[in-house]
C-alpha cells in the first residue's frame, strides 16, 4: 500500500513537535511498598519531522507505548525515548506521562487507612546524540495550611485551607516518588488524609494551629529541603492555597538550580 507519510514534501519546512496527545493507557509504575502499581495516564508522545517528509506514522507511537505498558518508570524512560526516534526515522523525540498515584495512609490517631491521590508526571526530551535534553518528575501533593496572621490577630481560632504543593525536580539517579511526596508534606501545617475520626481532626486541627504557615513559608521551606538533597540539580516549587475566607487563592512559586546537588 502507499505510504503517504513518507512521500516527499516540497515546503522544505521541519516541524519541530509532532505526533499524539492525550492518550490515555494503562501502565504500571513502581511503588516503592508494594514493587508496582497500575494507573491510568494521559500520554503526549511528539519527534521531529525533517523537511523532507510529508507526515509521521502516528500508529508507531501507540505500539510503542503498548510494548511498555507493563512498566514505565524513571529507569526505562530513556529507551522509551529511543524507540521512538528509531522506529520514526528522528531526530530528536519528547514524552510527556501524567498519571495519579495511589498512596495508602493511616489516620494519625486511630489509624484508619485510605487512599490518597496524587497527581504525578514523567516528562523527558532526547536529542540528536541520544542524550537526556530533558528529564523531569513532578508531583502534586494536597497539604493543609494555616493561616500565621490570623492566628496572630485572632482572640480564639484561626482559619485554615486546603492547598496544592507541585514539585518539579530534574535529578541524577533514581529515587522513589513516595520520598518526594513524603519531603512535601513535612513542610505542611498538617497532612491531608482520605479517612479521618474525631479524633484524628482534633489532632490534624491542633497540630496545624501548633504549625502556621503562608504559602510563602511552605515554598521556602520545601526548597531548603531540596537542596539539602545532592541528586536534585534542579527544582521548582510552587504553592498554591485554595483560601478559605478568601475570594482569591494564594499562590508563591521558587526556581532553582541546586548548587547542592551540582551541575
Amino acid at each position: 500500500m502507499i505510504d503517504v507519510q513518507s512521500m516527499a514534501d516540497h515546503r522544505m519546512v521541519e516541524i519541530d513537535k509532532v505526533g499524539v496527545k492525550h492518550v490515555k493507557y494503562p501502565i504500571v509504575v513502581l511503588d516503592k511498598k508494594n514493587g508496582f502499581q497500575h494507573t491510568v495516564a494521559d500520554i503526549d508522545m511528539y519527534v521531529n519531522l525533517p523537511h523532507n517528509f510529508k507526515g509521521t506514522h502516528m500508529s508507531r507511537f501507540v505500539e510503542i507505548l503498548h510494548e511498555h505498558k507493563n512498566m514505565i518508570n524513571m529507569k526505562n524512560l530513556p529507551d522509551i525515548l529511543k524507540e521512538m526516534k528509531r522506529r520514526l526515522n528522528a531526530e530528536k523525540a519528547h514524552i510527556e506521562i501524567r498519571f495519579p498515584y495511589f498512596i495508602k495512609k493511616e489516620a494519625p490517631v486511630s489509624k484508619a487507612q485510605g487512599y490518597l491521590e496524587y497527581q504525578c508526571a514523567f516528562i523527558g526530551a532526547m536529542n540528536e546524540e541520544d542524550e537526556m535534553k530533558e528529564f523531569i518528575v513532578s508531583v502534586s501533593v494536597p497539604i493543609n495550611t494555616l493561616c500565621p496572621c490570623s492566628k496572630e490577630i485572632s482572640l480564639y481560632g484561626a482559619h485554615n485551607q486546603r492547598g496544592i504543593v507541585r514539585v518539579s525536580v530534574r535529578f541524577k539517579k533514581f529515587f522513589w516518588i513516595e520520598d518526594l511526596i513524603n519531603l512535601v508534606e513535612e513542610c505542611a501545617s498538617s497532612d491531608i488524609y482520605s479517612v479521618l475520626k474525631r479524633e484524628d481532626e482534633k489532632y490534624v486541627t491542633e497540630k496545624a494551629y501548633q504549625n502556621p504557615k503562608f504559602v510563602e513559608d511552605v515554598v521556602r521551606d520545601v526548597a531548603i529541603a531540596l537542596s539539602k538533597d545532592k541528586n536534585f540539580i534542579w527544582f521548582s516549587v510552587e504553592a498554591e492555597n485554595l483560601e478559605s475566607i478568601h475570594n482569591h487563592n494564594a499562590y508563591a512559586f521558587i526556581e532553582r538550580s541546586n548548587n547542592e546537588g551540582g551541575k
